[in-house]
């Protein structure tokens, strides 16, 4: 309810910032005021400040943002260790395959 009425002051103050700078000649300037200004009564008006406060406030909200962030974390660090150790274990398993290919016929050559 206070964030709804701090919005809408907001919104208002805006637009009259931006009928002031209108007044001044400067319209490109108070058309840009009068869109930062329509932003949060936008926000009011779509119910996105509600929601916002709700998940704010919401301990099941922040315990899913935790998971959320732990498995960032875990993926982020299984990569970092993909990477170090050469790749996917199809790919380790490619280039062995690849190694003993290289050294078979070297060693099936004839010595002269």
């Amino acid at each position: 309810m206070i964030a709804e009425t701090v919005c809408s002051a907001v919104a208002a103050a805006g637009l009259g910032i931006a009928a002031v700078t209108a007044y001044r000649k400067r319209f490109l300037a108070a058309a840009r005021l009068a869109a930062y200004a329509l932003v949060p009564l936008g926000l009011v008006l779509t119910g996105a400040v509600e929601w916002v406060a709700e998940t704010a406030f919401s301990p099941t909200a922040w315990a899913g943002f935790g998971v959320l962030g732990l498995a960032w974390l875990l993926f982020m660090t299984t990569r970092a260790v993909e990477r170090r150790t050469g790749g996917t274990r199809k790919e380790r398993r490619a280039a062995r395959a690849a190694q003993r290919e290289a050294v078979a016929p070297a060693a099936s050559a004839p010595s002269l």
